[in-house]
């Protein structure tokens, strides 16, 4: 299949993206928010949104899946749970899985972490793997929701043809260096940014961790997401690139604005591992 058949990710906003790759359609971390409306965040807690999504709900095609690393208000909000299909397969953590199968999402899947959930089509095979993140230090993390990262890896004629990883909101963790190792040759990472702070806690990823999980986990290419869109962020994407230039990765980085698609890369057929 030619190159150009393949697929690409729209950024729509936060860490919101349209994947579309070897007749696949998924949709990551839904916010459909608008500016000035707040995300609920737990605790009677929430952040307002700055910005507005470059997608109303109502413009999304048919998915084929949605990717829920966690279930906190800019991930998850209110448009999102009135307005998506509820046959639509959620794929996400075992806590947020038994949530929104009580909202009426009962396909919703929850995936313990390493567990996959496999998709398939025409083309091929999407498999999609639970890995670690951690949205808090110490006690803190039993404030929040469990989270998720994931890795997507697209299969055709028994080949893969892109290996993608999406963060999820996490810090930088000891537990990560094994993605890399389960995961090697990662394409493109989606990382979560903006080193989000509520009450004095450092809850994602800043501009230095940033950097450090590029070193980390080596993906080939690098979009940046979740670092503008609400009050709670701390560290905006100027931090990151600055790192980012430090470690010499600056040319891994792939900067979308709200609405910018990337055009997804295809392994050389000779590079394709089984």
């Amino acid at each position: 299949m030619d190159g150009a058949d393949h697929g690409s990710v729209l950024f729509v906003g936060n860490a919101t993206t349209l994947i579309r790759y070897n007749g696949f359609t998924l949709l990551t971390d839904p916010n459909f928010l608008h500016r000035g409306e707040r995300a609920h965040l737990g605790y009677g807690l929430g952040s307002k949104r700055l910005t507005d999504p470059a997608l109303e709900i109502g413009d999304l095609p048919p998915l084929d899946a949605v990717v829920l690393s966690h279930l906190h208000g800019d991930h998850w909000d209110r448009v999102t749970r009135d307005g998506l299909d509820r046959s639509t397969p959620v794929v996400t953590t075992p806590h947020a899985a038994h949530r929104l199968r009580r909202q009426g999402f009962e396909r919703a899947v929850g995936l313990k972490t390493w567990e996959e959930y496999c998709l398939r089509n025409a083309h091929g095979v999407l498999t999609i793997t639970s890995v670690p993140a951690r949205h808090a230090s110490g006690r803190a993390q039993a404030l929040l929701p469990p989270v998720m990262g994931s890795v997507l890896e697209f299969h055709s004629e028994g080949h893969i043809d892109l290996r993608l990883h999406i963060s999820g909101d996490t810090l930088l963790d000891r537990r990560l260096r094994e993605i890399a190792e389960r995961f090697p040759d990662i394409d493109v990472g989606i990382v979560h940014l903006g080193g989000t702070k509520l009450l004095g806690l450092l809850l994602s990823m800043d501009g230095r961790q940033g950097a450090d999980w590029v070193d980390l986990v080596r993906p080939e290419r690098v979009l940046p997401v979740h670092y503008d869109d609400y009050t709670v962020f701390s560290s905006p994407l100027e931090d990151f690139l600055d790192h980012m230039r430090q470690t010499g990765n600056l040319d891994r980085v792939i900067r979308l604005d709200r609405g910018d698609s990337y055009t997804l890369p295809v392994r050389p057929a000779a590079s394709r591992p089984g």
